[in-house]
């Protein structure tokens, strides 16, 4: 009996790219897209695509949003693509390679219960790297070619936490795929500004209420750091412009998160 794959992916007004990621998906035996009340035709081509759909509000909490996602799928495991991400043949391959079949009248499954002695040693998980395409060009440099995301593993093993910057914390061991998940972010500087207007918000509301603080000299430094690291210490200026406007954008990111944090203290 073939162990079912599950595809998760979450979407937003996603129209101009799901397309292609669930045409990279047909290999999977279930595709779920979970969509955050679009105001586009993502639906309607997700269903088209032969997609199970459900419409559910993220309230900008993206791991709760994942979590009840696993909830939905009928998969041993779990594969989370992202909207604007490919799984390209080859990575389709060598996940159905390191993916053990399922004996017949049995599962792969099985949930730990407190006070149960546990075999952590079986690989639960898998992290996938990402390759970026932007601004055509292929990004290998920098903060986006170190990228590895936990994206496959099996369902039961873990639960996502961080509403935002969402981490899958999977139980027992992990191994890596070789061959990464293809990602086409931010079609134009100014969606890749709102973006990240909108992500440092939510970090910022994060890292408040988890009692962290940020300083003026956070404000100063931490971009200036954050730049440093992507376009010098991570060989960044290798990948061209394009490499520049991230390094850039990252940077203002890390100084949006940290103004808005201590804008946020300072209204308390």
């Amino acid at each position: 009996m073939k162990t079912v794959i599950s595809a998760i992916i979450l979407a937003k007004d996603s129209e101009t790219t799901i397309e292609k990621t669930l045409q990279s998906l047909t290999w999977c035996d279930e595709l779920i897209v979970i969509d955050d009340d679009s105001s586009d035709g993502t639906v309607l081509l997700a269903k088209k695509a032969g997609a199970t759909v459900y419409i559910h509000k993220s309230n900008d909490d993206f791991a709760a949003q994942r979590n009840w996602a696993m909830e939905k799928a009928k998969g041993e495991w779990i594969l989370f693509v992202d909207s604007d991400e490919v799984v390209s043949s080859e990575l389709a391959s060598e996940i159905s390679s390191v993916i053990p079949a399922a004996e017949p009248g049995s599962s792969q499954i099985k949930t730990w219960i407190p006070g149960q002695a546990r075999n952590d040693n079986v690989i639960n998980g898998y992290y996938v790297k990402r390759r970026d395409y932007l601004f055509g060009r292929w990004l290998n440099h920098g903060e986006t070619g170190r990228v590895r995301l936990l994206r496959l593993a099996k369902k039961g093993s873990g639960k996502w936490i961080r509403p935002v910057h969402e981490v899958w914390n999977v139980r027992g061991e992990t191994g890596e795929l070789s061959h990464p998940i293809l990602h086409y972010p931010h079609p134009n500087v100014a969606q890749f500004i709102e973006v990240i207007n909108r992500y440092s918000t939510l970090n910022a509301r994060y890292l408040k209420s988890q009692g962290i603080h940020a300083s003026w000299w956070h404000i100063i430094v931490y971009p200036k750091a954050k730049f440093f690291m992507d376009y010098i210490w991570y060989f960044g200026f290798l990948d061209g412009t394009p490499g520049a406007v991230v390094a850039i954008m990252m940077s203002f990111h890390s100084f949006l998160t940290r103004a808005k944090l201590y804008l946020l203290w300072k209204k308390t």
